[in-house]
């Protein structure tokens, strides 16, 4: 049962997936009640941050982000990031993202997801937004390129962390927040809950990536909204902190960063 009655900031959801299509709405719904709202839907392409600008007025407050992810990094023609670009200055965009690397799956070819990353970086600065990053696998070249492209200039989020130590200290040097979802609650996330443990609570960031990576103790159901409590539980025991301390301060980060205002 959710202790107390925070509000908690679901930062990173998938609200257009295929798995969400019958019963978007009550998803919707279901995070409002348990009190996660806003939350903030996002693009990984040029149809689903589409997608996410258009569902923005369908649910008010809702924020979204317009990206392309690195697996979709083949499609990020001139035009497409011209239309990303112009997709970012739509009321209740927050950031640019999801955008990064990721060699472990390696679906776009390294130096064509590099080349996409930092352009993208540069639209965000341009706009005078933050970006929201995907690392996965490649965090030293990540790195390298967000301090190239002076994304400190931007901030933004490294989302659903898997680094290790030094590379959230990289993060962190550069003004960025860390975001924990699903994993954090895993028996065999050790080595992150470690890292978790040592940073600072006003860095961090919550996420579910709904549909995806759902939270120990619902592991094989879908992964929805109002579950970023289990993470929100967890990290307030790894920290040692009330559970109050993790609504209130990482609602704050997310306000913060993405220049929300929660209504009282």
């Amino acid at each position: 049962m959710r202790e107390g009655s925070k509000n908690l900031i679901d930062t990173h959801v998938h609200l257009d997936h295929k798995r969400f299509e019958h019963d978007r709405d009550q998803v919707v719904e279901r995070a409002k009640s348990g009190l996660v709202w806003p939350i903030i839907t996002i693009g990984v392409d040029l149809v689903s941050s589409k997608k996410a600008v258009e569902y923005t007025p369908c649910y008010p407050g809702l924020k979204a982000t317009v990206g392309i992810h690195p697996h979709e990094a083949s499609s990020g023609s001139e035009s497409t990031l011209n239309e990303i670009k112009s997709l970012a200055g739509s009321r209740g965009v927050v950031a640019v993202g999801e955008i990064g690397l990721d060699y472990y799956y390696d679906f776009s070819p390294r130096d064509i997801q590099r080349q996409v990353f930092a352009m993208q970086i540069n639209i965000a600065k341009e706009l005078g937004i933050p970006i929201v990053v995907h690392i996965r696998d490649a965090y030293d070249d990540a790195i390298d390129i967000l301090k190239s492209e002076q994304a400190q200039n931007t901030g933004g989020v490294v989302h659903c962390f898997s680094g290790n130590a030094k590379q959230a200290r990289d993060c962190l040097d550069m003004g960025f927040y860390i975001s924990v979802g699903g994993i954090l609650t895993f028996p065999d996330s050790s080595e992150l809950h470690q890292i978790i443990r040592d940073l600072p609570l006003d860095r961090i960031l919550l996420e579910t990536d709904a549909p995806y990576l759902t939270p120990v103790p619902l592991r094989g159901k879908r992964n929805e909204p109002s579950y970023v409590v289990h993470v929100a539980q967890t990290l307030a025991s790894l920290k040692k902190v009330s559970f109050s301390d993790v609504a209130d301060i990482t609602t704050a980060n997310a306000c913060k960063l993405f220049k929300l205002e929660i209504e009282p």
